[in-house]
């Protein structure tokens, strides 16, 4: 199998457990950028088995904690892309936890629409 994720080296892993692991993205947003990604493969969320759900959000937590240690942000974003047209460019299932940081944007409200310059304007 040629997918990324399945193929990834252990020795990166920041964290795991039975049904996950967490390595830094090689591409961050921010300084601390995550990614936990189910060890099975499969693409959408959708198709996560509810302890799959559970052992990724366990794995969520773990790893803030790690980077509010670490970089210690001042926010987070976590984010999920389903999808070609919801801009998944991976086809496995992996979660963002983007960390955030006083003065990343002029103005973060809005959240990730925010956070660069071409994206949509939030008026919420």
């Amino acid at each position: 199998m040629s997918c990324l994720f399945c193929n990834y080296p252990k020795e990166k892993y920041i964290v795991e457990n039975a049904f996950a692991f967490a390595i830094y993205d090689n591409f961050p947003v921010n300084e601390g950028h995550a990614l936990i990604i189910p060890k099975r493969h499969f693409e959408s969320f959708f198709e996560a088995t509810e302890e799959e759900v559970k052992g990724i959000y366990k794995l969520l937590h773990e790893v803030k904690r790690n980077i509010d240690k670490k970089y210690k942000p001042d926010g987070y974003n976590v984010g999920i892309n389903v999808g070609e047209y919801g801009g998944q460019t991976i086809m496995h299932l992996h979660v963002h936890l983007i960390p955030r940081y006083k003065g990343d944007v002029e103005n973060p409200r809005g959240g990730i629409r925010k956070f660069k310059k071409e994206l949509v304007e939030y008026d919420g």
